[in-house]
């Protein structure tokens, strides 16, 4: 029997994998409330939690044994992003990881090399332009402002580029250590590899990171969901709970629906990627575009469910609805990513 058979249609998680998933929201919600989340707004960007998990090992897992990492299979990481985004942690952690991936598979990041053992720690933070639609120049980098090194598609070169002094985070509706950076101005530059090759690596790393981006997606729109039924259950009109009302229960399964669909897409993406990426390989688009395109409104929903509770400030619900618009604009305009999904469905029915 083919040893891919039945994993091609049970993406059930193994007990280690639960474990790995529990370990993480375990870590999270001790270490980042929505305080921590808030506190972290000005700069998008938490240097002490970022430390606290780098410390669990969450960096070094996801490199392959030669870069020095422990082999995790996107699968793993897709549970650990889930968890960083059921708490909207103000992490990089994803941009980081993908980048650093994406070097190793270039064969730029050596065991004993200056520099690389940092990077597997995350000693050094590592940013990717994550545009699926790719541009030249000035360009926005997700987690520009704290990024030690910036990987850029400059052409068809990947460059890897270093400031003396960072660019500055611009204000965006995702709340992240976003910068303007032009490749031109970098102090210093190197190519990293041209030529067909690296441009389909550099592919490979924005499916990884589409994928991941997703899955914290998920879990974002799953905290909105648990955040909007708390709710409900304790407001009453007319001596019920206003759950009990179709106007809010419906909408409420909706989103329950959503969650669910979106993540066992997610992990079915994540697994061909990480297994066969050339039999299913519209997937990690696919799941990103559902997903990025159903966050803003079951967090719309969560919020209306609050009424006005929901669009104050305070609110925990409208912290998640910011980044349930914000967080897929970092991979630029989201039709890109549609016509991609289009297109390789074409390819494959041609």
């Amino acid at each position: 029997m083919d040893r891919y058979e039945l994993r091609r249609q049970d993406y059930s998680l193994s007990a280690d994998q639960t474990e790995l998933q529990a370990g993480y929201a375990k870590f999270f919600r001790s270490r980042c409330s929505l305080d921590t989340v808030r506190a972290a707004e000005a700069a998008g960007f938490d240097k002490q939690l970022w430390e606290q998990l780098c410390a669990t090992g969450a960096t070094t897992m996801a490199l392959p044994e030669q870069a020095g990492g422990d082999g995790a299979t996107l699968v793993e990481l897709s549970l650990v992003a889930e968890e960083l985004g059921r708490v909207i942690a103000p992490l990089p952690w994803i941009d980081h990881i993908v980048a650093a991936r994406l070097l190793a598979r270039l064969g730029a990041l050596p065991t004993g090399e200056p520099g690389s053992a940092e990077i597997v720690d995350g000693t050094r933070l590592l940013a990717l332009d994550t545009r699926v639609d790719p541009v030249t120049g000035v360009r926005l980098i997700a987690a520009g402002s704290v990024a030690d090194e910036i990987i850029v598609r400059d052409g068809s070169e990947i460059a890897r580029l270093r400031f003396d002094t960072r660019p500055a985070k611009v204000d965006n509706i995702g709340r992240l250590p976003m910068a303007w950076v032009d490749p031109a101005a970098a102090d210093h530059r190197t190519v990293l590899a041209t030529g067909a090759e690296a441009l389909a690596a550099y592919d490979r790393a924005l499916d990884e990171w589409r994928v991941l981006t997703a899955a914290a997606l998920v879990g974002l729109i799953d905290e909105t969901l648990r955040i909007a039924a708390e709710f409900a259950t304790t407001r009453y009109t007319m001596g019920v709970p206003i759950s009990t009302l179709q106007g809010i229960s419906h909408p409420l399964a909706n989103i329950a629906i959503t969650v669910n669909a979106a993540r066992n897409l997610n992990r079915r993406a994540a697994w061909f990627l990480e297994h066969e990426p050339g039999i299913q390989p519209a997937l990690p688009a696919a799941a990103f575009v559902y997903i990025a395109e159903e966050a803003p409104r079951a967090a719309t929903m969560a919020v209306q469910v609050q009424g006005g509770l929901g669009v104050a400030t305070e609110s925990a619900a409208s912290a998640y609805l910011v980044r349930a618009r914000g967080w897929p604009l970092a991979a630029g305009d989201l039709g890109a990513s549609a016509v991609q999904v289009a297109e390789l469905f074409a390819a494959a029915s041609a």
